[in-house]
């Protein structure tokens, strides 16, 4: 992986071709929210932990920029992201160090020395769905490293002819959802009761939607509203793209296996360019940016499959932990209680089965 010259003064890394956008802390501090609502409780759909050359965001990093949030975060989903896969063994296998590692991330969040909240309560890996019938084995070793968390599997499928908008670390072949050896490892999930997370641009939806409509009893989450896109080939289109990307949702949301998590709309693809500004861009500038695509989804798939995400540490290059809850708490101020606590917990705890204390 290429390292961004920022690196070694504590910049967040960028893959080959920026794909993250630096985490600029100085820059951060000038945007820095009270909570909105601090005592509403949130479940964080979608976060990662890694630890890269010069770019560490573990428990530590996590648990304060939780802290210094206000905002009153009793669990989260940890997302597959290539942390801390095994040095040796089989190679289909090595990919369980990531449940293994985060397992223990989690046992340290349930010992309750670090306040009540329960992070990394859900755990979602890999597992390379290509090995067909012989993803069996990974699958059940996943579950044996974290019989209690473990709960899905992400495979990028992520794919566009822009190859500038490729990330070297997760980029996949064309057509790769359609595979039929991809979809013979993809039917091993529901008998195991496991969830399929699903990274894509949102030109590759219709492609989803085909795989949701053959296989009707595997859950499917669309991470990040369907990857819309704004840069490269699509620059200067969003309009076009928005029309669109909304019809390929409301196709989608017609699969009832399928959710969608809210968020993720503060990486370099999606074109927002809000790391450009002077200052981070505040909670009401995100609310106002961010609306069209979260009502949309929320209007198809409507609150009991939705849930919100942060996406840390991807989305810290372009605003703070803070103003990205506010901003989801502001887009839903006139939504029902019941409808708030899907958006902002019930659903995430649902979907992903979270064992949580009472």
């Amino acid at each position: 992986m290429t390292q961004s010259k920022n690196e070694g003064s504590g910049f967040a890394g960028q893959s080959g071709g920026g794909n993250y956008l630096a985490v600029r802390p100085d820059w951060l501090a000038r945007g820095s929210e009270e909570a909105l609502e601090p005592e509403l409780p949130i479940i964080d759909a979608h976060h990662h932990l890694w630890d890269r050359q010069s770019w560490r965001y573990l428990f530590d990093e996590y648990v304060a920029d939780i802290a210094a949030s206000g905002h009153n975060v009793t669990a989260s989903v940890f997302m597959q992201c290539q942390a801390m896969y095994r040095a040796d063994g089989p190679t289909s296998m090595r990919v369980v160090g990531e449940t293994e590692f985060v397992n223990g991330v989690a046992a340290m969040s349930a010992s309750g020395n670090y306040g009540p909240r329960r992070l990394c309560a859900g755990i979602v890996s890999h597992a390379d769905l290509r090995l067909g019938d012989r993803v069996t084995p990974v699958l059940e070793a996943h579950i044996t490293a974290s019989p209690r968390r473990f709960r899905g599997i992400r495979h990028i499928t992520v794919w566009d002819a822009d190859r500038s908008l490729m990330n070297p670390l997760s980029a996949g072949p064309p057509g790769l959802l359609r595979d039929d050896s991809f979809r013979a490892g993809f039917a091993r999930l529901a008998p195991l009761g496991l969830v399929f997370d699903a990274w894509l641009f949102h030109p590759q939806i219709p492609e989803l939607t085909e795989l949701a409509r053959a296989f009707p009893q595997t859950t499917i989450v669309l991470d990040h509203l369907g990857g819309i896109v704004g840069i490269g080939a699509y620059k200067d289109h969003r309009d076009e793209i928005f029309t669109e990307w909304s019809r390929s949702i409301r196709d989608l949301a017609r699969c009832e296996n399928v959710c969608v998590k809210l968020g993720g709309l503060g990486m370099r693809i999606n074109g927002f360019d809000f790391e450009t500004r002077e200052t981070p861009p505040t909670s009401e500038i995100l609310c106002s940016a961010w609306r069209p695509y979260i009502e949309t989804c929320i209007e198809a798939f409507g609150p009991e499959r939705c849930m919100f995400e942060s996406n840390f540490p991807v989305d810290k290059g372009s605003s703070g932990y803070g103003s990205v809850w506010n901003a989801f708490k502001r887009l839903t101020r006139q939504a029902s209680s019941g409808d708030r606590t899907n958006l902002f917990s019930g659903t995430a705890a649902r979907v992903y089965g979270l064992a949580l204390p009472d």
